[in-house]
């Protein structure tokens, strides 16, 4: 299936089990974590639907509140696979309007977000899974997990390429706001602002 350029206006997120219990485990856990509250923070900006999971909560604890502060709904879940616990009619419900594409991003990658993401594909869904505010324990599984990803027919991308098609021009908007929140994480993971300096510095 061929997908063009990410529309705001036909987005959907998911974002799946980002929790307190299991985000310590998840490799390069912070940087994951700060890249799924950067994607549900900009997309209540854009006004786009934010969907939750939250895998056996009594135990694993709710999502980061940082999420769930965004979220239209959470879906709380027994199944590795969100679908069988109702993300579907969540997702009809939310969103009754929308074009059949999701942004979806979660932990573990190789476990709840596969069979997630393989059954929205099943169902019809077109998939855009961001690569880096998704994790696994191991590097290897989160890889392999992006892998049968791509090969069942998601599109594998990076948080900035979900913003910056979101936005589509320099004149949007939310454009000074988005990069202002593109930057701090910037800084935060690399302690430097390279080009993100200098388009702040060329937009004023």
């Amino acid at each position: 299936m061929s997908m063009g350029l990410i529309e705001a206006r036909s987005s959907v997120v998911v974002i799946i089990d980002h929790q307190a219990k299991l985000m310590p485990a998840i490799h390069r856990a912070d940087d994951v974590i700060s890249g799924a509250v950067l994607l549900a923070d900009t997309a209540k900006l854009f006004a786009i639907p934010v969907i939750g999971t939250e895998h056996n909560p009594e135990k694993l604890g709710q999502l980061d509140c940082r999420i769930r502060g965004h979220c239209d709904a959470v879906v709380s879940k027994m199944h590795f696979d969100a679908c069988a616990d109702g993300l579907l009619s969540t997702i009809a419900m939310i969103a009754p309007a929308a074009p059949r594409e999701l942004i979806i991003c979660g932990c573990e990658a190789h476990v709840c977000l596969l069979q997630t993401a393989l059954s929205l594909l099943a169902a019809g869904y077109r998939l855009r899974v961001v690569a880096s505010a998704c994790g696994s324990r191991s590097p290897d599984d989160f890889h392999l997990a992006l892998k049968r990803l791509d090969a069942s027919g998601a599109s594998i991308v990076n948080l900035e390429m979900v913003l910056f098609e979101w936005l589509r021009t320099c004149d949007h908007p939310h454009f000074k706001r988005v990069l202002a929140r593109i930057k701090a994480r910037s800084v935060d993971r690399r302690g430097g602002e390279g080009l993100l300096g200098q388009l702040r510095d060329d937009v004023g």
